[in-house]
């Protein structure tokens, strides 16, 4: 069976470069699931967990997005997000404490701009918060 190409890319750096035998991932309107030979695609995705499904059945690396651009050709996957975060990375408590502070901000800010933007930054921080959660979960049930 043919491999994809995968290539994860946050703001700061290259998070996943490397093969793999599918990929899923949060879209807009759903979880998507790309294998090898998909149509080409380009797709806005939200905050969310990327697990990729490593080639050669080495395992699967998971990584955290906040939201950003998909795009697929028929041997290739790229991921464009401001923000990603390899799984083994994540810090719920952290997550949840930048979170509070965030809360604070917002009950303290009249602008509406600020606000907005102050609103986006805790859905991300409460997906992260949320992703970090379930990846624990999940490496402890087995």
């Amino acid at each position: 069976m043919a491999n994809l190409h995968v290539d994860v890319v946050s703001a700061e750096r290259t998070i996943f470069n490397g093969e793999a035998k599918f990929v899923v991932l949060p879209g807009e309107s759903g979880e998507l699931g790309i294998l090898p030979g998909h149509a080409p695609l380009i797709s806005r995705i939200t905050h969310g967990t990327v697990k990729i499904v490593l080639a050669d059945d080495k395992g699967e690396e998971n990584i955290f997005v906040a939201g950003g651009i998909l795009e697929v050709q028929p041997g290739a996957v790229t991921v464009l997000s401001d923000t990603a975060i390899r799984a083994a990375d994540l810090d719920e408590a952290k997550a949840l404490e930048a979170r509070s502070r965030a809360e604070e901000t917002l009950r303290n800010t009249k602008d509406k701009a600020d606000i907005a933007v102050v609103e986006a930054e805790l859905a991300m921080l409460a997906a992260q918060a949320a992703a970090a959660r379930k990846l624990r979960q999940g490496r402890t049930s087995h």
